[in-house]
């Protein structure tokens, strides 16, 4: 990967090579790989998947609150959604006046009933379902109960039309084999992953791996099973994130299964690849790296590439990569780079970036927590993907965990520090002021609201103002973000409850 080696570090690690490879959702009746649906959403590539659920064009924003309080219910969540349009998205109290909405469980028609930390809200995701051309919302509540079972988690599901998002179809699904404590919902995602629906398929994690959904006659169904926690032929894992990609371009997405294992003592992030394909989704093996997770086309190569966050070891430290670090894996026509280990049994390590790389602003320090989230997306519209990387522990000054927020560039070469920026409360006109334990950047989304080709920035610190939760909006030009007519907004000002509703703490990627 010497040619994209631009101001990181490049280094072989030995990887758990899986020599299986496993059939899911099969006798479906697979069908062609289509470029994209009909329609304005769909597509398969990450950057081509625009969030629009009433299909018009613009970016849409759908933001979790699972601390909220609904019917009275204090955590029993809410999320809210934001409509792009040629002046991008605003607020219920803007001027203009934006278009938003805010759903909870005890919104008419949505199915379920509010009740105190249902969490509803902890983690959300779009994806055109049932292929009408309007991107669905997926929600994760993960401290409902199913049945007398506590914390079994449960996944609504709002779907688009040409007026927006609407309660009127909406289903809710649980774990095929709910439990106890096993919290399904924690993350969620949906993407193109077999010919076998008109849509995408629904990926949902609980602590024992994750279960993929597709919609068949007007209804989700239970398709297949990922145990993460015990796999014949990979890293036994706890899934905490999601990400999906088509990193060989061949019309189907890869889903990217993330979080920590006994293995190592929970000390280091992995990643478990599965690729999509015309019979189904098989295991592909395990990449180092998994805090975070986010795909996009950052070379302008046809191929998503993938980007992993990187907890801080203490060997991390000793090679000068304290503060944390993000992994770049470059796709190609066979994949991810380095899914194919050579005889010596180890492969090419993926592109490594830290503060201290050339050219990056800042120093890392532990604890910093740099890469804990991730975005990927266009935002000077030079047609390569760019990468926004929160750092929610990042001190500024003497003030500790305020958080911060870097750009970094991509280019033909790869990711770049060319252009690299660096973001925080204290920045020149970005409303606020750096406070202790704010944690900016714990919620990072690059976004094209205003469907100019180039995407804004958001920014959530859910702990801002005693955990009522805030977001900020950063806009994007040709240049790279400017702060110039930076603003903020909270759950109140689009009409929901904010106190202590942790508004921010899942964005939709």
């Amino acid at each position: 990967m010497t040619s994209k080696n631009l101001g990181s570090r490049r280094r072989t690690v030995s990887f758990a090579v899986s020599a299986a490879s496993f059939l899911l959702l099969g006798g479906l009746g697979i069908a062609a790989a289509p470029a994209s649906f009909a329609g304005t959403p769909g597509g398969t590539a990450a950057n081509d998947r625009n969030s629009d659920f009433d299909g018009d064009g613009y970016d849409d924003v759908l933001i979790g609150a699972p601390k909220g309080t609904a019917d009275g219910k204090e955590g029993a969540g809410f999320v809210t959604v934001q409509y792009g349009a040629a002046n991008g998205i605003g607020t219920a109290k803007s001027a203009p006046k934006a278009r938003t909405a805010v759903f909870s469980q005890s919104t008419a028609g949505v199915p379920g009933t509010s009740q105190t930390y249902d969490a509803f809200g902890a983690a959300v995701a779009t994806g055109d379902l049932d292929g009408d051309g309007y991107d669905d919302a997926v929600i994760g509540a993960p401290g409902e109960e199913v049945g007398s079972l506590e914390d079994a988690g449960r996944v609504t599901v709002l779907y688009g039309s040409g007026t927006g998002l609407g309660a009127a179809r909406s289903v809710t699904i649980a774990s095929a084999s709910p439990a106890a404590g096993v919290r399904f919902g924690s993350a969620v995602t949906a993407a193109r992953l077999t010919g076998a629906s008109p849509g995408d398929v629904v990926a949902v994690t609980d602590h024992r791996g994750a279960e993929l959904f597709t919609y068949s006659a007007g209804s989700l169904r239970h398709t297949g099973t990922l145990d993460t926690t015990a796999h014949p032929a990979g890293r036994a894992l706890t899934p905490a994130y999601l990400t999906t990609g088509d990193y060989d371009s061949d019309g189907y997405a890869e889903l990217v299964i993330s979080g920590f294992g006994p293995d190592d003592d929970h000390a280091q992030g992995w990643s478990a690849v599965y690729s999509g394909g015309e019979s189904g989704v098989t295991f592909r093996r395990d990449l180092r790296g998994g805090v975070s997770t986010a795909s996009g086309d950052i070379d302008g190569d046809g191929y998503d590439d993938l980007v992993t966050g990187h907890h801080s070891s203490p060997d991390h430290e000793a090679e000068g990569m304290a503060g944390g670090m993000i992994g770049v894996y470059y796709g190609s026509d066979s994949g991810l780079r380095g899914q194919e280990a050579p005889e010596d049994g180890t492969e090419e390590a993926p592109q490594y970036w830290t503060q201290n790389s050339p050219g990056v602003p800042g120093a890392g320090e532990r604890g910093d927590a740099w890469g804990t989230e991730l975005s990927v997306g266009d935002v000077d519209g030079d047609g390569y993907a760019d990468v926004a990387v929160g750092a929610p522990g990042e001190d500024i000054g003497t003030v500790a965990d305020a958080g911060a927020v870097w750009l970094l560039r991509g280019s033909a070469e790869g990711l770049t520090a060319t252009g690299a920026q660096s973001f925080d409360q204290n920045s020149a006109e970005v409303p606020g002021t750096a406070e202790a334990g704010d944690a900016w950047g714990q919620q990072v989304r690059l976004a094209d609201t205003d469907h100019d080709g180039r995407s804004d920035l958001l920014a959530a610190a859910p702990d801002e103002d005693g955990h009522d939760g805030v977001v900020w909006h950063l806009s994007a030009s040709t240049k790279g973000l400017v702060t110039t007519g930076a603003w903020l907004y909270g759950a109140t000002s689009l009409g929901a409850p904010g106190d202590g509703a942790g508004f921010g703490e899942a964005v939709d990627e």
